[in-house]
């Protein structure tokens, strides 16, 4: 595993469970996404649906454009609290959430022709309207797990080539393609040359082309030249501004999510009951599935102690997995579980009334480590009206 970046953390100082983000460790993403910015003169956007933390927001506008929203309320958070560019897109836009996209955002991007000839009328009628755009479906599948496919057989996500027959496009600037997950630029460059072949004779006539996301852009392995000679191609040939808008790759190695061992049990093996909940507080642990690291843990049997590491909730499958420890576990014992920045805070529930766990920043300078929030009651006692 690479290193973490909370190297000098004492877990000892947050209440549990609490999800501790690093700054330098935010900083250090945002700095990589910034330099392929200056390299190919892209824009690069947040996704708030992988994080969405408006406390780190300050920092990550000093190197990113803007965000890029799905949904109404995210696109308000992007204009009121990140206060740069905002872009949304949703497979399908009620009229509530369209006048909200009108007065937030500044791109828009379409997901069916239905819906753009429904509302292009009042989108056109507005004093600012946003730039409008149509997602793309290029039936070019990358991603092998089909609930992260885009371009999975029978996906509603994106208008495919022959569906732009006989269309107009008087009013649309660009096109927004997303098609990846948790990948690098080798599956970008692939995509795109199917995309180019398929949409060349319509790029000309576009100002933008938004990639999406699904980027690994941070990560140690990934192929920046070759992901800035894709921006640059398409920049240089069609005289397009190019969007990007990763979540993960902002947000990956930036974080951990801090639980105490309540109890020990066994039943065919050693069990530890955790304050955390992988149902409530990990769910892609789940949907993915996957396996998280645990600082200082091992694999089943590659350490002294293995145990069965379960949630705290009432469902059955509400386990982390089996691990292994240099010595054997008791109640109070503090784990730190990796990488629990991306796609886990956003997707936190109070299934089962389980509390959130606590939102902490930590900053290396002044060894500085605030609370951001704490949940109580009233957060679940208003959930549900």
């Amino acid at each position: 595993m690479d290193r973490p970046y909370l190297v000098d953390f004492d877990s000892l100082r947050v209440p549990t469970p609490c999800f501790v983000v690093d700054y330098d460790a935010i900083e250090r993403n945002v700095k990589i996404l910034a330099g392929v910015q200056e390299r190919t003169g892209c824009q690069i956007l947040l996704a708030l649906k992988g994080f969405a933390m408006p406390a780190t927001f300050p920092l990550i506008r000093r190197y990113l454009a803007g965000v890029c929203a799905s949904s109404p309320d995210e696109a308000r958070l992007g204009r009121e609290e990140f206060q740069g560019e905002v872009h949304s897109h949703a497979p399908a836009l009620s009229e509530a959430d369209l006048l909200a996209h009108l007065y937030y955002c500044d791109h828009l991007v379409l997901n069916s022709f239905s819906q753009w000839h429904r509302f292009q009328p009042q989108i056109e009628a507005c004093s600012t309207p946003p730039s409008c755009g149509l997602r793309v479906n290029p039936c070019h599948s990358e991603t092998r797990v089909a609930m992260y496919d885009p371009c999975g057989p029978g996906s509603r996500l994106g208008i495919t080539r022959e569906k732009f027959n006989n269309q107009s496009l008087q009013g649309i600037s660009g096109l927004h393609l997303h098609t990846l997950c948790e990948k690098g630029a080798d599956s970008l460059a692939r995509t795109a040359k199917v995309f180019e072949l398929q949409f060349q004779d319509i790029l000309p006539h576009m100002s933008w082309l938004n990639f999406g996301g699904g980027h690994l852009i941070t990560a140690p392995d990934y192929d920046l030249d070759l992901l800035c000679e894709v921006i640059t191609h398409f920049r240089s040939t069609y005289g397009l501004s190019i969007y990007l808008e990763p979540g993960e790759a902002i947000a990956i190695n930036t974080g951990v999510l801090v639980t105490t061992v309540l109890d020990i049990i066994d039943n065919d093996g050693p069990i530890a009951i955790l304050d955390a909940s992988v149902a409530c507080h990990m769910p892609d642990v789940l949907e993915m599935p996957y396996r998280p690291e645990i600082r200082g843990a091992g694999v089943q049997g590659e350490l002294a102690y293995t145990y069965r590491l379960g949630g705290v909730s009432c469902l059955a499958g509400d386990v982390l997995g089996d691990y292994s420890f240099k010595t054997a576990l008791q109640p109070g014992d503090r784990l730190i579980i990796e990488d629990m920045s991306h796609y886990t805070m956003v997707k936190t529930t109070t299934f089962n009334g389980v509390r959130l766990p606590t939102i902490a920043l930590y900053r290396s300078e002044g060894d500085d480590l605030k609370i951001i929030r704490k949940f109580a009651y009233e957060d679940y006692r208003h959930r549900l009206g």
